[in-house]
């Protein structure tokens, strides 16, 4: 279960057998069942999570109960309601799994314990950090300067795995239009296609 998470790492960072044994006992393996939250918006989160396996969502709802989702998060990927985890104050957003997943878990003890024990996992997360930050950048650009049909083309894309592993009304909530409107937009390329 600690190779995929090994293999992330080591992009960034290299590490020694020592360091991999530290890491490694300060990950908790988790389980988690479709439709099971790791976080609920007002609690306090406990963790970051790294997906080993399968697809999660983070998503805000607001006092109509109309859901707004942040982000995917599938193999490979970090998910928690980052706030949250580094303020330890509640939470504003849920963590949901969208499929039966695997996820290892870091705590907010054990992270700051691995920052003191191995230094240069700073590095690493100032580098995931900043790529995350990147990210919404270029999706509030997105969102601000192209039209819907080009935010959907875009998200096909960037993440075709995704797509194919979410439910459309997701899909839409995502990119900020109505269910309804996700399906013209696909008719409309199907009939182009």
């Amino acid at each position: 279960m600690y190779d995929a998470i090994l293999k992330y790492v080591a992009r960034y960072i290299e590490l020694t057998p020592a360091e991999i044994e530290i890491f490694t006992s300060l990950l908790t393996p988790r389980k988690v069942r479709k439709r099971q939250y790791l976080v609920q918006s007002g609690d306090i989160c406990k963790a970051e999570n790294f997906v080993v396996n399968g697809c999660l969502r983070s998503f805000y709802v607001d006092e109509k109960g109309e859901e707004y989702i942040s982000q995917f998060a599938i193999e490979d990927w970090w998910i928690t309601d980052l706030n949250s985890f580094l303020t330890q104050t509640p939470a504003n957003y849920y963590v949901e799994a969208l499929e039966n997943s695997d996820v290892l878990q870091i705590s907010y003890e054990a992270y700051h314990e691995l920052l003191t024990r191995i230094p240069k996992f700073d590095r690493f997360f100032r580098i995931i950090i900043q790529k995350a930050y990147v990210a919404t950048q270029q999706r509030i650009i997105s969102t601000m300067s192209k039209t819907s049909e080009e935010r959907y083309l875009e998200f096909v894309d960037r993440y075709p795995n995704i797509e194919q592993r979410v439910p459309q009304y997701m899909v839409a909530a995502y990119l900020g239009f109505t269910p309804e409107f996700l399906s013209k937009i696909r008719s409309r390329r199907n009939k182009l296609s």
